[in-house]
């Protein structure tokens, strides 16, 4: 594949995750377990750090987290008195990354040559390409957002590691209260799922 065809490739590629995060959104998951087949007592709790107690946002993507696994079977212990058997805290931000493509621009791009009209020019007779040697390229750089969201799931009496996931969501968008609900799903869509299996998860947004 010549240089300026796999840069077409590439703006393609990169085209297709700015439009397709319009109506989905996709998050990889990875997940690693030692969850018990048997759990008489199914009540959780919340650990919150200071700065989370003190958060609006926080308090919204907990609930989101309390729904889940409420949906799963297990009960908050909404009167906080420390006698759940688990344990859950969640951690979440967004990171920003800056990708550069190299893309080909202007099909008339007048190079050394004859021009305007018919001539010779770089690559060939214009308005002719060479296809081994290809049209003029430029770089643009895009804001690329990568949104994250851990949760972890212990033993309360013994603090043993039960459950840990991870979400990460990439998007040309920052929003991460929009993306929250659907990182939460992907999170526990295939509870417990496959220990260390990584897997994508997309998500039609309502």
């Amino acid at each position: 594949m010549t240089r300026w065809l796999r840069c077409i490739v590439a703006v393609v590629a990169l085209g297709s995750l700015l439009t397709g995060c319009a109506t989905t959104i996709q998050s990889d998951v990875i997940a690693f377990h030692d969850w018990p087949n048997d759990m008489p007592d199914r009540t959780f709790a919340f650990k919150r750090t200071p700065e989370q107690e003190a958060s609006l946002s926080y308090r919204s993507y907990e609930h989101m987290v309390r729904n889940e696994l409420s949906r799963l079977g297990y009960i908050p212990d909404v009167e906080e008195r420390g006698r759940a058997a688990l344990t859950v805290a969640l951690d979440y931000g967004v990171r920003t990354a800056q990708v550069i493509v190299t893309e080909p621009y202007d099909p008339f791009w007048y190079g050394p040559g004859f021009h305007p009209g018919w001539g010779w020019r770089r690559g060939g007779p214009y308005p002719y390409y060479d296809p081994f040697w290809g049209p003029p390229m430029r770089q643009t750089s895009y804001p690329l957002y990568s949104r994250r969201l851990h949760i972890a799931i212990t033993h309360t009496s013994d603090k043993k590691p039960l459950y840990e996931v991870e979400v990460v969501s990439e998007d040309y968008n920052a929003d991460l209260p929009t993306a929250m609900p659907y990182m939460v799903r992907s999170a526990f869509q295939d509870f417990p799922g496959r220990s260390g299996v990584a897997h994508s998860v997309r998500l039609k947004m309502e």
